[in-house]
């Protein structure tokens, strides 16, 4: 089974990268950007768990180790 983290800033937390990247788009022409945000996906592959098991395994990796809870926020997702 795979599971997916996604890990995105905090809304009002500065996104310098995101800034960098809408600014650059914005010179080579694509003016209908208003904004960007990056985050990061992280694929976890797992093996011999229930999809239950394996949502609170992941869970609790993306809490210690994947995201800074203070400025970011995650989802997981088991495909």
């Amino acid at each position: 089974m795979k599971a997916i983290v996604t890990v995105e800033l905090k809304g009002g937390v500065l996104d310098p990268q995101g800034q960098a990247i809408q600014q650059l788009l914005v010179q080579r022409g694509y003016t209908q950007v208003a904004g960007v945000r990056v985050g990061k996906k992280v694929e976890i592959e797992l093996q011999q768990v229930s999809e239950e098991q394996g949502r609170v395994i992941v869970s609790e990796i993306a809490d210690r180790l994947l995201a800074n809870p203070i400025i970011e926020t995650y989802r997981v997702e088991i495909a």
